[in-house]
């Protein structure tokens, strides 16, 4: 409830909902703060599930995000959920890869050659430079957010930086060039914010490194995509928002 309380307030989410009978029986969310729209959570009442309520939710936002001129919209769904999975894939939406929800205790620790430390708002170019060179689009507006709130941090390898994240959490994201980044990056979490974190199950060195650290999988998710979509060329730990 905390988070979608923040998702409300926040003024570059689009939000709605759906009633029946005057009562809300479902929401779902956009996010508008970068250049890539994210969609979610989606939320449907038990009672009133395979109504087509879901789909009505999704419609809606969809059509926001082509009124707003956004390239590109992602989201991550929960693999075990066929008809969302369906219902996803019969609105355009494209699979792209698992995701692995993974939980447990921060490992703690470095890595030679790394140093991870707080960021600052001089540091959003070049963390908005990596994200580029990543994923071909900048995160600015999720960065400046947690440049706000101090939950971003870099990091730096050989003098420069090489590597971001918001948060290792749920809501947050992270950008490395390379596994040892990103790997620097979780190893200096001091919490994993909601529910744990996501990886790319394609990472199979960091699920490996996460595994043998005590971390587990909670589930999976699927990374779906509509329009603009460039293949990841670093490494990279999405949000639940995408």
């Amino acid at each position: 409830m905390t988070a979608l309380r923040g998702l409300l307030s926040h003024p570059r989410f689009y939000s709605v909902v759906a009633e029946l009978d005057g009562k809300v029986v479902g929401s779902n969310f956009l996010d508008e703060r970068s250049a890539i729209a994210g969609i979610g959570p989606i939320t449907v009442a038990p009672g009133v599930q395979d109504s087509g309520i879901g789909r009505q939710l999704m419609i809606d936002v969809m059509r926001r995000a082509e009124r707003q001129g956004f390239p590109g919209v992602r989201l991550l769904q929960a693999a075990y959920h066929n008809r969302s999975l369906s219902l996803y894939a019969k609105l355009g939406f494209q699979i792209r890869e698992p995701v692995l929800n993974m939980q447990g205790e921060p490992v703690g620790g470095t890595l030679p050659g790394y140093v991870v430390r707080p960021a600052t708002f001089n540091d959003l170019d070049e963390c908005n430079r990596v994200c580029r060179d990543v994923h071909g689009h900048d995160r600015a507006g999720e960065v400046g957010d947690a440049l706000a709130r101090g939950a971003a941090q870099v990091v730096e390898h050989d003098g420069r930086i090489t590597g971001y994240t918001t948060g290792v959490g749920f809501f947050a994201h992270s950008v490395a060039e390379t596994d040892d980044g990103l790997l620097a990056l979780i190893a200096a979490a001091t919490e994993f914010s909601g529910p744990g974190f996501l990886l790319p199950a394609r990472n199979g060195h960091l699920v490996q490194w996460c595994l043998n650290h005590g971390l587990r999988i909670r589930m999976v998710t699927t990374l779906m995509t509509i329009g603009l979509y460039n293949e990841p060329s670093g490494a990279y730990l999405p949000s639940i928002l995408y």
